[in-house]
């Protein structure tokens, strides 16, 4: 075992549950999180090497390994190590079945999952295609990495890559923390009067609200419900974004809002109750020295919305504005402590509070990586996995909003969502 750059050091409260979730389901992949594009030129394996073992040497989060003291979890931060990215070679393979192999072989390692004590929290595989045409997987773990991360990594390859292809050294701002100052930071920030008021504000805020979501499954829940999932996607085209977008404008609301009012709708249409929760992702970088960290910060909000008194959708858009913008206001709390500070019952058949999202990356989130000499399409990797019941993402794109429901297989087949769907976007 490779000496520690850093004393043990406690967790974040959001990776001290993602840590309790790999001790209670031990090799599942429900946390892995896959990037994968197609690379068409002359790719340099050196090269991208050196970039992700430049990368990893400069966060911390990605070569931190997480083990137990006295009863609990501590992270411990190892030197840096050069990322050693495996080569399959699919060039042989038949080309009408070439494109299979290669979906097995991304879906095989975005699903191979971390050993949290020993392995980097980035990985690599590489796929050769042709002679000038490769594919593309990074995984990471969650607990070392977010959303807004992968944005992080994307700039950071683009730098290192170029550097090394001419042997020299990417020039970039240095880090004015790493991710064991921000938890350390949080853990004393998260204390005594301050912690009280936040969960006091969330204790009041979900008072008296349903202790599940009653979507109609296709299959009776389970006593457990499993990390097993699919998606169903579908393109929003530009013209109806547009529409969507003047009024939001008009009510002086988020694209957000918008979408959060509809989505809630929706559900009060398939469950027909009128008080509804939903959860949404929060970056949550509170301090600008976080801001250019890969690491997990993002944190769940539960949006809470009624729907009494047959609202007009305008009256949804601005209780859906006010909502968000408040739970905003409260972000600080980790999920975790909040369901802690709550105390709702723990079941083994649901999520606590949450069991449905949605998020909303901006354009700028799809943003694909550039390389000196090489052109890069995204590839869409299947995790085979799901969080929730039912989770919503909204990406923009050039061609509209592309939504993608992730959702539980124990509870739902592939017809039932995609009608779900086409319920949602007319």
């Amino acid at each position: 075992m490779s000496l520690a750059c850093r004393p043990p050091a406690p967790l974040s409260f959001a990776q001290q549950q993602l840590w309790l979730v790999a001790r209670l389901r031990p090799g599942s992949p429900a946390y892995n999180m896959s990037w994968a594009f197609r690379l068409a030129g002359d790719l340099d394996l050196g090269a991208l090497e050196s970039a992700l073992t430049a990368i990893v040497a400069r966060h911390e989060a990605l070569r931190t390994t997480f083990h137990e003291a006295e009863g609990e979890p501590v992270q411990m931060v190892g030197p840096p190590r050069r990322v050693e990215v495996t080569l399959v070679d699919l060039s042989a393979v038949p080309e009408d079945a070439r494109e299979a192999a290669l979906d097995a072989q991304l879906t095989g390692e975005a699903r191979r999952p971390f050993d949290l004590t020993s392995d980097l929290m980035l990985r690599a595989l590489v796929a050769r295609l042709g002679e000038r045409e490769h594919a593309v997987l990074l995984v990471l773990h969650h607990i070392a990495s977010d959303g807004w991360s992968m944005g992080v990594l994307v700039r950071e390859l683009e730098a290192h890559y170029a550097a090394a292809l001419t042997g020299d050294i990417a020039v970039l701002p240095p880090l004015p923390v790493q991710y064991a100052d921000h938890a350390a930071w949080q853990r004393a920030r998260l204390t005594g009067p301050r912690l009280a008021d936040e969960i006091d504000y969330w204790r009041e805020r979900l008072a008296g609200a349903p202790p599940a979501l009653a979507l109609p499954t296709d299959r009776p829940r389970p006593a457990e419900l499993g990390d097993g999932g699919s998606q169903c996607t579908r393109l929003v085209p530009s013209a109806l974004v547009s529409v969507v977008r003047a009024l939001a404008r008009a009510e002086r609301v988020t694209l957000f809002a918008a979408l959060l009012a509809a989505f809630q709708t929706l559900l009060h249409r398939y469950t027909g109750e009128t008080d509804l929760v939903v959860g949404t992702a929060s970056a949550c970088r509170i301090l600008r020295d976080v801001e250019p960290l890969i690491g997990y910060f993002v944190n769940t909000l539960p949006l809470r919305m009624t729907l009494d008194g047959d609202p007009t959708f305008r009256d949804l858009l601005r209780q859906a504005s006010r909502v968000s913008r408040e739970a905003l206001g409260h972000q600080e709390l980790p999920f975790e402590r909040l369901v802690a500070g709550i105390a709702p019952e723990r079941r083994r058949d649901r999520s606590p509070i949450v069991q449905a999202t949605l998020v909303l990356h901006e354009a700028s989130f799809a943003t694909m990586v550039r390389l000196p000499g090489l052109l890069a399409t995204p590839l869409r990797v299947r995790s085979g996995t799901a969080k929730f019941d039912l989770s919503l993402t909204a990406l923009e794109t050039a061609g509209g909003l592309q939504l993608t429901a992730e959702y539980s297989t124990d509870l739902f087949e592939a017809p039932t969502i995609d009608r779900l769907l086409g319920h949602f976007t007319p």
